[in-house]
């Protein structure tokens, strides 16, 4: 078994509490849904947002997701290189896996779809 990176990323449309928390949810579980994964073979998490996003730790949104309570989570700050995609999220899931590098999909949601385009599934 390897441990592999998926990646994701989605924007909100305001530095609000519940907004940030529905969005990283949204993620999060598209992310599972899309690479059949559960909490279990999930190694850790990594969270980071850019700075304009203050109202809350997008980590909260997965801490109460049940069965989601033991898995490390952490978040910091995106590099504020210039220019930069405004009120974004990104996630880095480290998963136990048996799937190939090219077998993971990658989750690009809301504005972030522009990040990544050579890697987004339609």
């Amino acid at each position: 078994m390897m441990v592999r990176g998926i990646r994701g990323a989605t924007t909100v449309s305001q530095d609000e509490e519940n907004e940030i928390l529905r969005a990283t949810t949204e993620m999060l579980l598209k992310i599972v849904e899309e690479n059949h994964v559960v909490p279990e073979d999930i190694c850790s998490v990594f969270v980071t947002t850019t700075a304009d996003l203050t109202a809350t730790f997008p980590a909260r949104a997965i801490r109460m997701m049940h069965g989601w309570e033991l898995v490390p989570l952490m978040c910091s700050l995106e590099i504020p290189v210039q220019p930069s995609l405004p009120k974004c999220i990104r996630l880095m899931v480290h998963v136990n896996t048996e799937k190939s590098q090219k077998d993971i999909v990658h989750v690009y949601l809301n504005e972030a779809k522009i990040l990544r385009p050579d890697i987004i599934r339609s």
